[in-house]
């Protein structure tokens, strides 16, 4: 029935078709990576940096320092929260079992854990900033 095929336990064996689509696509891919530093340039006749704008003081690079510190301590301490919650849920859900009742906890003081590291983080990146913009010291 079927000639133009080798049969295995007296299925069909395909992706022939399939296959070759695979491999023009993924030619097709890595000939449009390699083209791209070309095809990029060539849009461009000739590329000039911008000159504008003034020079970073430290001033910005405290208010960016912190901003960045603030995001990354609130997104900690919700992970922690999470974790805490997690554990406490599980630990409701053990049943009496050893093994789940242990993970919980250990899900619990590892929340714990992890909150104390982002806010003990939170106070080092805080003075960094403080340091970098010398008003820790009022200078």
């Amino acid at each position: 029935m079927f000639r133009h095929c080798q049969c295995y336990d007296g299925q069909r064996k395909g992706g022939g078709f399939m296959k070759k689509i695979q491999k023009v696509a993924y030619i097709s891919m890595m000939v449009l990576v390699l083209l791209m530093p070309v095809l990029v340039l060539a849009a461009l006749p000739n590329p000039e940096p911008p000159l504008t704008g003034g020079a970073v003081t430290l001033a910005e690079i405290e208010a960016r320092i912190t901003q960045i510190a603030r995001f990354l301590i609130v997104i900690g301490v919700v992970l922690a929260v999470i974790f805490i919650i997690w554990g406490g849920i599980a630990y409701m859900f053990a049943g009496g079992d050893e093994g789940k009742t242990e993970s919980a906890k250990a899900r619990i003081t590892n929340g714990i854990i992890g909150a104390a590291v982002v806010l003990a983080v939170g106070v080092i990146l805080q003075t960094v900033a403080g340091l970098i913009a010398r008003s820790f010291f009022n200078v």
